[in-house]
């Protein structure tokens, strides 16, 4: 009886539930943005430091993240899961560099395999 409770309970009691991406905050400055997550180091770039973007896609969804945006530069980067909050935020910003690839993007969307897409190069 107890597993059809769980497959038949109302979605109130489900929405407590996290995704693991739900673990991962992103704070957004005028001058840097920063990722945080309680099992892992925080990450912090500020925007002038941002030298290349990539989209990582992997094979671990749906229990782990499986696709990340990543920014790096001077020796930084910082890592967000798609789906967290801040990820849409961090996305709008940088999607309006001059030479975004969009195009890489929509390849991204549509991958299921480990790959990396540049999407921007400073």
């Amino acid at each position: 009886m107890g597993l059809w409770n769980e497959i038949f309970s109302s979605k109130s009691k489900k929405s407590n539930r996290k995704n693991p991406e739900d673990y991962f905050e992103t704070e957004i400055t005028e001058s840097y943005v920063k990722v945080t997550h309680p099992e892992r180091k925080d990450e912090q770039i500020d925007w002038k430091e941002i030298e290349e973007i990539q989209l990582i896609n992997t094979d671990e969804g749906p229990f782990l993240p499986d696709v990340w945006l990543i920014l790096t530069g001077n020796g930084k980067g910082i890592s967000i899961p798609q789906g967290s909050e801040g990820w849409i935020k961090v996305y709008d910003i940088v999607s309006k560099y001059d030479g975004f690839n969009f195009e890489n993007v929509i390849k991204s969307a549509s991958c299921t395999e480990n790959k990396t897409f540049d999407i921007w190069k400073k």
